[in-house]
Order: C-alpha cells, then sequence, then structure tokens
C-alpha cells in the first residue's frame, strides 16, 4: 500500500484531491484566523483550566504538554498569535499548491497533535489521518504540483554540495579526496 501511495500515478491523482481539500481546510482557518483578531490565550487558558484527564482517577493524561502550556505557552500568547495563523496558512498553501507537500503535511500534523493534546477533538483525527496519508505518500503527493519542479532542483543542489571535495581534486586541507588523513 505505502509502494502504491508513493510511486503511483493514479495515486498521485487522488493525493492531489485530499491535498487540496486538507489544504483548503488549513488555508481557510489560518486566514479567518488573520483577519478575524485571534487571540489564543482564552483557549489556552481554558486548556490548562480543563485537561484532558483520566476519568477514573483524575490524573493528568498530557503531564508535560500541560506544563508546557502553562509555563510557556500562556505567558507567550502572543507569539502563538502570530505563529498559529501564519502556520495554519502556510500549511494550507503548502498542500493546495504541492509545494514542498510532505513537510506541510508534517507540520498540520503536528499541529494537529496540538489542538488534540489540549482536549480539542473536532475536525483533528480526520485531517490527521488524511495528513498522514499525504506525508507518508512523500514526493508522490506533490507530482501534480510545485514539487514535481521544485524537488529536482532540490536534490541537485544537495548533490552538487555532497560532490565538494570528490573527483581527486584537493581539499582545503592540501589532501586529496577518499585517501586516510595522516595521524
Amino acid at each position: 500500500m505505502i509502494k502504491f501511495l508513493r510511486e503511483n500515478v493514479y495515486a498521485a491523482g487522488f493525493l492531489l484531491l485530499l491535498r487540496v481539500y486538507l489544504g483548503w481546510e488549513w488555508m481557510t482557518a489560518g486566514i479567518h484566523k488573520l483577519t478575524g483578531g485571534f487571540d489564543a490565550t482564552g483557549y489556552l487558558k481554558g486548556a490548562v483550566a480543563n485537561p484532558v484527564a483520566d476519568k477514573a482517577t483524575g490524573t493528568l493524561v498530557y503531564p508535560t504538554f500541560n506544563a508546557f502550556l502553562e509555563r510557556f505557552a500562556i505567558p507567550n500568547a502572543k507569539i502563538f498569535n502570530v505563529l498559529i495563523p501564519i502556520g495554519e496558512t502556510l500549511v494550507g498553501l503548502g498542500l493546495i499548491l504541492g509545494a514542498v507537500t510532505a513537510t506541510a503535511a508534517f507540520f498540520g500534523i503536528l499541529m494537529n497533535f496540538m489542538f488534540m493534546f489540549a482536549g480539542t477533538v473536532s475536525t483533528n483525527p480526520w485531517m490527521l489521518l488524511i495528513g498522514g496519508i499525504v506525508m507518508i505518500a512523500g514526493a508522490n503527493a506533490g507530482k501534480f504540483g510545485v514539487d514535481y519542479y521544485l524537488l529536482p532542483l532540490i536534490r541537485k543542489v544537495f548533490k552538487r554540495e555532497g560532490k565538494a571535495g570528490k573527483g581527486g581534486k584537493p581539499t582545503a586541507d592540501g589532501a586529496k579526496p577518499n585517501t586516510p588523513a595522516p595521524i
């Protein structure tokens, strides 16, 4: 199944539909927050006041995440008021355009998990599932998008940098590559 998702042209067409749908959901949520005066402070305080807890014992299910919210997120809510809407919008654009698709899906998944750790279910499991499929598909998810052109350029740049110092030319220290360094 993974091979099908990563290599099949029909899967790439199906993934195009999935990623555009998911991207639209992320982008519209982000733009709504950018234009609607988003403030995460109330949400963060609510997540700390009503944490995800075991019903039988009352113990926190995600104590580390709660500590993160209480000690870092709430005191720095202004940063989150900017990062969340911009992040949602960029994830959406990346998925819609098929630009660095797997990376956009990864960051969308990361945000979905954060929302779920805070106790918000909503559409997060559905978006998590679709984002996981898109991320697992890798480059094939962006085959009908910017990635078709962008990923070969990125590979070319990294191959060029990886070949620096090879081919028998002396390196900066004067030694030829692939020869043991003097002890």
